[in-house]
């Protein structure tokens, strides 16, 4: 956990130059919007303005949550290892976007309930799921911490692998649940706002969600001031895992990418963990989970895209991705006001 307390600030001058060079294109000024701030955002984490982001993939945190016995969702826990196979062999929803997108998708077990028979899972198991956070704490602390290793793992071999930019996505029946109870504690509001219908609840199923997150809340004495300790009693191990993604971001400079209501919690408990790791974010969408778009204010961060998306798996993410290639099209090669004798726009 070292690497956590050694990150550095992104390279505002580099984030500068790239403004620079957004504003010599022949086009009015700040006219791609959030675009054009995520990719002055990529140069300062490069420390460069010459962005490149060719080489990208998606991790797929894979969990299972001791919660679910608790009747949260419309699944069992065997759903989570049956998608994760899905997932690795190439044939879930992620990959379909991936191939599209040109991106690399790696299926992480790093707690799913059984052992999985699949080379092409990365085996990072913590443990065969969290404990039911009904009934008390999640997971240790150190168990905790070593999800959040594993992450910055990953995001060490894919930058020595020359990824450019990472997707967080995520796999696990019961996980809007953990995430609800958390953004409930770190938004310092009530169930009741932040809790969804996940991948499909009744009415009654939604009340008894709020009831089983309230009991958690109760049962853990859970304190919104220390996030590790937060994150063992009422998260989960797929969120932990991309803790770590994001912290990694940060240290190995390789800019990462939220996707839905549990990546946003992540990214927000690694914030807190260092600030300075929300400068290597990129925001993609707001998801259709009630809390999506309180976790990203409470970041600060634009999203691109409003879609009421929320699928999960890093899906969201993903789909950043054309509009930010499309953006890099218009920096990197567009015409500039000098070759084409126009005077610049002037900023008011």
């Amino acid at each position: 956990m070292k690497r956590v307390y050694d990150i550095t600030p992104v390279d505002m001058k580099a984030f500068f130059k790239a403004k620079e060079r957004w504003d010599s294109v022949a086009k009015p000024l700040g006219s791609l919007g959030i675009l054009e701030e995520n990719i002055a955002r990529i140069a300062s984490v490069y420390g460069e303005f010459d962005i490149n982001i060719d080489k990208r993939a998606v991790v797929v945190m894979c969990a299972d949550n001791g919660v679910v016995c608790e009747g949260v969702t419309q699944s069992d826990s065997s759903v989570t290892a049956i998608c994760a196979m899905e997932i690795a062999d190439g044939n879930s929803n992620i990959n379909k976007l991936a191939e599209v997108y040109n991106t690399q998708v790696i299926t992480v077990d790093i707690a799913i309930a059984c052992d999985m028979q699949n080379n092409k899972i990365i085996n990072k198991k913590v443990a065969y799921g969290t404990d039911n956070i009904a009934t008390g704490r999640a997971m240790t602390e150190e168990q905790a911490c070593q999800a959040i290793v594993h992450g910055m793992d990953i995001v060490r071999d894919l930058k020595n692998d020359n990824v450019r930019i990472i997707i967080t996505g995520e796999m696990g029946i019961g996980n809007t649940t953990t995430a609800s109870a958390l953004s409930s504690v770190l938004l310092g509001v009530s169930p009741e706002v932040v809790t969804g219908r996940g991948a499909g609840l009744s009415d009654d199923g939604l009340v008894r969600k709020i009831e089983v997150i309230k009991r958690a809340l109760r049962v853990n004495n859970v304190d919104k001031n220390k996030p590790i300790e937060l994150l063992s009693k009422i998260g989960g191990y797929d969120i932990a895992g991309m803790v770590g993604l994001f912290l990694g971001g940060a240290y190995y400079h390789v800019p990462v990418v939220i996707d839905g209501v549990i990546s946003a919690v992540s990214a927000l408990l690694a914030s807190m963990i260092n600030p300075l790791c929300k400068g290597y974010m990129l925001a993609s969408h707001v998801s259709g989970e009630p809390a999506g778009k309180l976790l990203l204010e409470k970041l600060g961060l634009c999203p691109v895209i409003t879609a009421n998306m929320r699928l999960g798996e890093g899906t969201g993410g993903i789909m950043l991705l054309p509009l930010l290639d499309g953006a890099l099209a218009v920096y990197n090669s567009a015409h500039r006001f000098e070759d084409i004798s126009i005077e610049r726009y002037e900023k008011f």
